[in-house]
């Protein structure tokens, strides 16, 4: 018996996914789904998808901040 995994979407997403802006996230998650559908394991699409969704927010021309992170949290060194 096959088992049919839901993708992710803007209300059922990775916890990791968490602590992203709202426009990163989803297109993590797009990303994320579009690897799944290529049979990568959750733990390495999602890892992908939120290093990719990262790159792709950082170099939007329409650009005024600079952190995918929300506002209000602070990175760790």
């Amino acid at each position: 018996m096959e088992v049919i995994e839901m993708p992710w979407n803007e209300q059922n997403y990775p916890p990791s996914m968490k602590n992203l802006k709202k426009v990163v996230r989803k297109k993590a998650i797009e990303i994320a789904n579009a690897l799944k559908e290529k049979n990568y394991d959750d733990k390495r699409a999602i890892s992908i998808a939120m290093e990719q969704a990262e790159k792709w927010y950082q170099h939007r021309s329409d650009l005024k901040d600079d952190t995918p992170f929300k506002k209000n949290l602070r990175r760790h060194s």
